[in-house]
């Protein structure tokens, strides 16, 4: 897998090529190219900031003299009114830049904002919150990242970096230990060193997965269990997995499932249900 900061070139150039295509004409037709400005990103509403190093990626990709004053950096407290950066830079930068840096930095602090949110509810538990896969195609590099800067931890990048038996796997496969014995032999013979996660749907599937699974599975998922069947899954795991809950936890009842003592939640909504964070970038005339 590429570095972040490779990924993060390609998607600029992408997004730029889809907005710019054969020119920003508005920009074009009445500011000259050697005119240099300077703009500020207001916040209009309170939250976590998130993406001020990717806004900072953006105009140096356009162009690499573009100098950005870092006011508030990503993960701080912001409110409205107050001044996140400044950016000097050519005005046609500037203008060509705009859209995308806030498109990125109000949902990315939008993200940032509910995982900090739901962070608070579980905070002086032992259990850590997850994201998941359900993320906006080829921006899952930013929404993923804007989960750290809130507090959260990423469970996998894609489908390439663990293996994650999931309820469709088991029953085309022919049940769980199938699954797990094919899954296990794939990563001895073809992919050596890639963890192994299940998801289980019952007690019985756990009890299964502890029977079978010993020394190949890393980690359960306790898909749709309410929280005393948390309770007693943990008890027949005991230390021998890792263990993930999912599936209808949200903001209301997480500190219940974090009471449990489950090693980890796993929330789809902290990017999917995430609402953006309102900024502008404004131009500074002297």
């Amino acid at each position: 897998m590429k570095d972040f900061d490779e990924q993060l070139q390609h998607l600029i150039k992408l997004a730029l090529d889809e907005d710019v295509g054969d020119g920003d004409h508005s920009t074009l037709c009445c500011i000259p190219a050697n005119e240099t400005g300077k703009a500020v990103l207001k916040i209009k509403q309170d939250g976590i900031l998130a993406g001020v190093k990717v806004a900072e990626a953006i105009f140096k990709f356009a162009e690499e003299k573009a100098c950005i004053n870092v006011i508030k950096k990503d993960g701080d407290i912001m409110h409205d009114g107050e001044t996140a950066f400044e950016v000097s830079a050519y005005i046609q930068t500037i203008l060509k830049c705009e859209r995308l840096v806030l498109n990125c930095m109000q949902r990315m602090s939008g993200i940032a904002t509910l995982t900090h949110t739901y962070t608070k509810k579980i905070r002086g538990y032992k259990t850590r919150l997850l994201d998941t896969r359900k993320t906006t195609p080829n921006f899952r590099l930013l929404e993923k990242e804007a989960v750290k800067i809130g507090g959260g931890i990423n469970h996998r990048f894609g489908l390439f970096d663990m293996i994650m038996l999931k309820d469709n796997h088991i029953d085309y496969c022919g049940g769980i230990e199938k699954a797990i014995d094919k899954a296990w032999s794939y990563v001895q013979t073809k992919k050596s060193g890639l963890k192994i996660e299940i998801e289980t749907r019952s007690i019985k599937d756990v009890q299964q997965v502890c029977a079978r699974g010993k020394g190949k599975i890393f980690r359960i998922m306790l898909d749709n269990f309410q929280p005393a069947q948390i309770t007693e899954a943990l008890s027949i795991i005991k230390d021998d997995f890792e263990t993930e809950a999912s599936g209808g936890i949200n903001i209301d009842n997480i500190e219940t499932y974090a009471k449990t003592g489950v090693d980890y939640i796993s929330v789809g909504g902290l990017i999917h249900q995430a609402q953006s964070i309102d900024l502008s970038l404004k131009a500074v005339i002297d």
